[in-house]
């Protein structure tokens, strides 16, 4: 009842299932005025999925989709007009034609599978972080986007954030010099509690439709409705819920794609639960400027700045920066510490602050002129651009930048969970340990792969 698709297995699949797709109305295809609503399809309906549904709410909401009937009336009131399904499959079949985008907030092993299935129906994507649950999901979600020419966005609210851009343009303006080493923490735990009381299944869910592509396990309130993340059968701990947040500055900042090498300690590893904490040290190799920076979304500014190699550490639960430990700087609860060959940053999501290479505050900064638009709103921006239509609407989250960056971040509990030091191949998808290579990916239950089950 389970299968593990290859990678050539699954671009055979997709181009099966986007072929049979092909035949259908896809509405996507036409550009919308800016006054026309956006016809708007959601996947969850409780939880992140009621701030994404209030952020689009001034579109049209066709319909709603949660394996939670209780959640599902519930959120019905506000929207009497859109239609109510539990199985976000048949939503998708059932409504191709009614709808132009599909919002996904969900735990993140229904990521993958609910976005695949709108991509490859033409659908604009947003996608809560992380993207997806496994490195091969990513990988496969950012190529479905750009084969099926849709405009995305992943859910980092906090992108849309004027003080991250404020920071971008100090470290890229050379505020700080050159900057080849990154700190970045939060004290986020997500680890599994022991299953022993077994209650029964709340008579609203539908429990198997819950687990989706998971194995079968029993309903316990570990697992539902909020400690899933503990668990790597449905999230990937502290780390992977998040470091696609705080990790977003520095990638943003210094252009950062795929790294070279990554290697990830933490507690023994548990077969079925995350860590209680994590350190994972990323290495980046150095960058020429104006190559493959932040996905073309804002234009003349999307260009990748260059810099040298970065070494990035990741640090969660209680572990914190040297610095912090040493008293060379206050113990932040999380953030980024940027050093670079003139000074050091400090940035969390709200505030940054300066210091001199021997640690002493910098209360008179000089900063840029700002050249980094303000967003309209993370969901704004993307509504705006889905209505612009693929070839000219821009994200600064779309799929490139947000899938690139949450292979980097899931790496980090593959190398922790095999006990190996990699080094990553991009280009040829895989590491150079059998063991770390077999965690890139998983095993479905049937009727839950990426490809739908076509073949």
């Amino acid at each position: 009842m389970s299968q593990r698709f290859s990678r050539r297995r699954f671009i055979q699949s997709s181009l099966a299932a986007s072929a049979g797709l092909a035949l259908l109305p896809n509405v996507t295809r036409n550009v919308l005025g800016a006054n026309d609503k956006l016809r708007i399809a959601t996947v969850g309906t409780d939880g992140m999925a009621n701030y994404s549904i209030d952020s689009v709410a001034g579109e049209q909401i066709v319909a709603f989709a949660d394996c939670d009937d209780t959640k599902l009336q519930r959120r019905a009131r506000t929207h009497p007009m859109a239609k109510l399904y539990h199985d976000y499959r048949e939503m998708l079949d059932k409504e191709d034609k009614n709808i132009d985008a599909v919002t996904v907030s969900t735990p993140d092993h229904h990521h993958a599978p609910a976005t695949a299935r709108a991509l490859m129906r033409g659908k604009h994507v947003y996608c809560e972080k992380p993207l997806t649950h496994t490195v091969r999901e990513a990988r496969t979600i950012i190529e479905l986007a750009k084969k099926h020419k849709c405009v995305t966005q992943m859910g980092t609210q906090i992108h849309a954030g004027g003080n991250y851009r404020r920071v971008v343009e100090f470290i890229q303006g050379g505020g700080i010099g050159k900057v080849n080493r990154v700190h970045t923490w939060v004290g986020t735990v997500w680890a599994g509690a022991a299953q022993v009381a077994r209650p029964p299944v709340p008579k609203s869910l539908n429990w198997d439709l819950w687990l989706g592509a998971a194995p079968f396990r029993e309903y316990h309130t570990d697992l539902h409705p909020a400690s899933w993340r503990g668990w790597w059968d449905f999230g990937g701990g502290g780390f992977a819920d998040m470091a696609c947040h705080h990790v977003d500055l520095p990638f943003w900042a210094l252009g950062l794609r795929a790294p070279d090498s990554v290697s990830c300690a933490g507690p023994d590893v548990d077969e079925l639960r995350a860590a209680t904490w994590n350190v994972c040290d990323y290495m980046f190799p150095a960058r020429e400027a104006g190559k493959a920076g932040h996905g073309g979304f804002l234009g003349e500014t999307s260009q990748n700045p260059g810099g040298p190699a970065v070494h990035l550490t990741w640090y969660n639960g209680d572990k914190r920066p040297q610095e912090l430990e040493d008293g060379k700087l206050p113990k932040w609860g999380g953030g980024n510490l940027f050093i670079g060959d003139k000074g050091i940053v400090f940035a969390d999501y709200g505030s940054m602050q300066v210091f001199d290479l021997d640690y002493k505050k910098v209360d008179d900064v000089k900063r840029p002129e700002a050249w980094i638009p303000e967003s309209k709103g993370h969901h704004a921006e993307w509504i705006e651009a889905c209505k612009a239509g693929y070839e000219k609407g821009r994200t600064t989250c779309n799929f490139d930048y947000s899938g690139t960056m949450t292979e980097a971040v899931l790496l980090g509990n593959v190398s922790y969970r095999s006990g190996k030091k990699i080094t990553w191949n991009a280009a040829e998808f895989k590491t150079n340990e059998a063991a770390a290579n077999k965690l890139l990916d998983k095993e479905y239950r049937k009727g839950w792969s990426l490809a739908g089950d076509q073949v």
